[in-house]
């Protein structure tokens, strides 16, 4: 069983509660909060051998990096962060600098988004190093923006290039939370994920919520130089739509607020059914392609 499927048949177990507006399956919870807007919460957990390899670069990059895959969930609901909290598996040998090195890479960043670290857990086994970051936000502007509002004709667009993400992006992004709320402060942001899992799969991810479907066009999606330096038989593109770990975001506008984001990159258009990418003019089927955790 995959991680999506997964997923499907928790929410089906979830029984609806007064004070959760949002449940699982988007990039963060949505819970009703007494006298305060909405808060968001999202948690992400990354091993060693899977996420990251420690001993090739060390506890710091590990701390930033799971920080920044968590503020980037906050990012896709155009929500602001407010606190997180920190588990932490440790191996039995060199625990306390290996502690000490992922807080400083954890700090760097919570400081740079303003999201005091308030607690959290330790532990120490045998096995490798594991982190879990929880981050609570606060919902911008009335609401937040999920992933099931796009509708036939509105635009799709991304907010920079993809592609080769694992020659060092994956670790050492900037999660695009001031590119969000500025967004959401001038258009309707009608749906948005982050692009974790690849281009492909997140946009199959917003046509499934949003119950329709999408066409890209090759010729306009924005690739990373790091795509065109992959030394494999994978063309750029491919990689632009396959690799993840981009941590960009992926968008729904209508046309008319489309036309006023100069900044931003039109890849294509949602459409009634289907995930189609054209090159030169024509459409073929494209795969939902991307990672996928299996279980």
């Amino acid at each position: 069983m995959g991680e999506f499927s997964y997923i499907d048949w928790l929410r089906q177990q979830t029984p609806p509660a007064p004070r959760v507006l949002l449940g699982p399956g988007d990039d963060a919870a949505v819970v009703a909060w007494a006298g305060a807007p909405p808060m968001l919460v999202t948690t992400d957990v990354l091993m060693d051998g899977t996420d990251f390899l420690l001993n090739e670069i060390g506890p710091e990059r590990v701390g930033r990096k799971a920080m920044a895959v968590n503020l980037s969930d906050i990012a896709a609901m155009a929500g602001r962060s407010v606190a997180a909290l920190v588990g932490v598996v440790l191996p039995k040998t060199g625990g306390r600098p290996l502690a000490e090195g992922l807080y400083r890479g954890l700090r760097a960043l919570a400081d740079e988004f303003d999201t005091p670290i308030v607690g959290g857990d330790t532990n120490s086994w045998d096995g490798a190093l594991v982190v879990s970051v929880t981050v609570i936000g606060e919902v911008v502007g009335g609401r937040a923006v999920t992933r099931s509002g796009a509708r036939p004709g509105d635009w799709l667009m991304v907010t920079g290039p993809l592609g080769g993400s694992i020659l060092g992006h994956h670790l050492d992004f900037t999660p695009r939370v001031r590119e969000a709320l500025w967004l959401h402060e001038r258009v309707e942001l009608r749906a948005m994920i982050d692009i974790s899992d690849g281009l492909a799969a997140d946009v199959h991810h917003l046509c499934e919520e949003s119950r329709c479907g999408a066409v890209l066009v090759a010729e306009s999606i924005p690739i990373a130089e790091a795509a065109r330096r992959m030394n494999d038989e994978r063309s750029p593109l491919d990689h632009a739509l396959g690799d993840g770990e981009d941590f960009e975001l992926a968008f729904a506008v209508s046309p008319e607020d489309g036309a006023k984001l100069s900044g931003m990159v039109k890849i294509g258009e949602f459409v009634e059914s289907g995930l189609w990418l054209e090159v030169d003019g024509v459409q073929r089927a494209l795969a939902p392609r991307g990672w996928v955790h299996g279980f």
